[in-house]
């Protein structure tokens, strides 16, 4: 059964904000002042990072006990490589990020060996890292003029 997320991103008048809206939350996004913006949100990649932690932290809270995993504390350190050349025309290089790496930290009794497997559980069960991982069809629904 497919379920359809919807959103809505504006571009907010001057400099580079921009509003996302789905549901009835809001998040603004904007770039650093030295790649153009006025710094007053995280960018869209940093974004990007933040969702698929956020994803893999859901998923860790909404299987743990399915999986017979106990756990404290749990927090993800994610990092991305992305080449700005790409982004900014200099060069043929791909505008999107490169490589993703992520750690995952427990705070359990739990063996090494037992994390480790919910970790894998994490990492195949977790959308966002499956978009990312293994790509999404993408479709420019339309243009329109208003």
């Amino acid at each position: 059964m497919l379920t359809t997320f919807k959103a809505k991103v504006k571009k907010l008048p001057g400099g580079l904000q921009v509003e996302g809206v789905s549901r009835n939350f809001k998040i603004i996004m904007d770039e650093p002042a030295d790649m153009g913006g006025t710094n007053v949100g995280m960018n869209p990649v940093e974004a990007t990072l933040c969702a698929l932690g956020g994803c893999q932290s859901i998923v860790a809270a909404a299987f743990a006990q399915a999986q017979g995993v106990k756990f404290e504390e749990f927090y993800v350190d994610i990092e991305g490589d992305i080449d700005l050349d790409g982004f900014m025309g200099k060069s043929d290089v791909r505008p999107g990020l490169q490589e993703i790496r992520f750690t995952m930290h427990f705070k359990t009794d739990e063996s090494q060996e037992k994390m480790e497997k919910f970790a894998e559980f994490i990492e195949k069960t977790c959308p966002v890292g499956d978009t990312l991982a293994k790509g999404t069809k993408f479709t420019l629904a339309g243009v329109v003029i208003d």
